[in-house]
């Protein structure tokens, strides 16, 4: 039904409900009221025009208190896709959604910057300090503080756990612990670009485990995609100068590792109420209990104690400085990973962070100066591209 009503502003006429349930007879009475639509011969005023066209799109019908009905009709002008009036849903929820991309566009950059300075303090103490599981050990300590003090003075809403919860979150722990630790290992024996190159090849250990563990399947272009993030890493980890097998094995395991973590922690933030920000914390929290016992066993106080003298005597009082800010800056960025790790899915969160390192592989060969030969970095260079192809192919 095509047409559009125009009143006049003197004599209305009123068409009813009534008008169009009963006959036809009397709807054709009725239907008299509109003269215009009849021949060309009649010289009634016309209320009825065909200069836009409306669509019927809904009818209402309620009584009202004199028992007679009363419907409503929702139209839309033929050049319009919604109703008069109405706002679209997608013009709606556009907005939100532009709004949800710039909010974890500045998570992204913010998770990236803390990175960077994190790995430059962490390479500066464990050159002068080398015991990464007590540097491990700090970095939770100091998240783990930094939060129960928040959540003591209110600064931040304390979550509300349970048992459940904490069991929940165990496998979480453990993954994240033995990720952090073999992360640190590597990085306290090899050149942090080098770490992170091997590191690169996080979203082909994401594949595997989603595949082989999980059950799930992708389309042949993501597992054509991991060719190159493999091929770049080894070509990078067959030409780097400064090769150490402890080095590399602990950023494959730390891989194996976060992809777990992150697959727990998607799980685990599903159906309850604690935020990204506070289930890092408890993570935090959980973590160092865990890992504490093994770094007083595999270093102990005593090592711990006469390495701090060394240090202290080369580097000075900076060191405590550079201990404390790559402590902090652990936290921080962990923190905004996870507030992330709140808004997408860990596929997701593999590839940001693989990115990630492009600018910490960067900025660390500057500030190190680390040697680089051109295989090396052709190696490096082919990985990144094949992150930034499975990217588009999990699109």
């Amino acid at each position: 039904m095509i047409s559009s009503l125009k009143q006049p502003s003197t004599s209305l006429s009123t068409i009813h409900a009534s008008d169009f349930l009963r006959s036809r007879r009397r709807f054709a009475a009725a239907s008299a009221h509109f003269s215009p639509l009849l021949p060309a011969r009649t010289r009634r005023v016309s209320i009825v025009s065909l200069s836009r066209p409306v669509h019927i799109t809904k009818v209402e019908s309620f009584e009202r208190k004199d028992r007679s009905s009363l419907i409503t009709c929702g139209a839309y002008e033929a050049d319009r896709s919604e109703p008069v009036g109405e706002t679209p849903p997608a013009v709606a929820a556009a907005p939100s959604e532009s709004a949800r991309k710039i909010k974890i566009g500045i998570y992204f950059a913010t998770w990236w910057g803390l990175n960077v300075i994190f790995n430059i303090y962490n390479k500066k103490v464990l050159n002068a300090y080398p015991f990464p599981w007590l540097t491990s050990t700090l970095s939770l300590a100091a998240g783990s503080l930094i939060m129960l003090i928040s959540w003591a003075l209110r600064i931040a809403e304390a979550p509300k756990t349970d048992l459940d919860f904490w069991k929940s979150l165990f496998p979480v722990a453990v993954a994240h612990t033995i990720g952090h630790v073999a992360a640190t290992v590597s990085m306290s024996k090899v050149a942090v670009s080098f770490t992170h190159i091997i590191k690169s090849s996080e979203p082909a250990f994401s594949v595997l485990v989603s595949r082989f563990i999980l059950g799930e399947t992708f389309p042949p272009s993501v597992y054509l995609s991991l060719l190159p993030i493999i091929g770049g890493c080894g070509l990078a980890a067959l030409t780097e100068l400064n090769f150490n097998m402890i080095g590399f094995m602990g950023a494959m395991i730390s891989n194996l590792a976060f992809v777990f973590r992150n697959i727990f922690s998607k799980r685990g933030m599903k159906g309850n109420s604690v935020s990204g920000m506070n289930y890092y914390a408890c993570l935090s929290i959980l973590s160092l209990v865990l890992l504490t016992p093994f770094a007083i066993a595999v270093e102990g106080p005593q090592m711990w104690a006469t390495g701090f003298e060394q240090a202290l005597s080369q580097i000075g009082p900076q060191i405590v400085w550079w201990m404390a800010a790559q402590s902090v800056f652990y936290h921080l960025y962990n923190q905004v990973s996870y507030m992330s790790l709140d808004e997408i899915s860990p596929l997701t969160f593999s590839i940001g962070n693989t990115m990630k390192r492009i600018s910490v592989i960067v900025s660390s060969i500057i500030i190190f100066q680390t040697p680089v030969q051109p295989v090396n970095a052709l190696g490096a260079a082919i990985a990144i591209l094949g992150t930034f192809l499975y990217s588009q192919a999990k699109k």
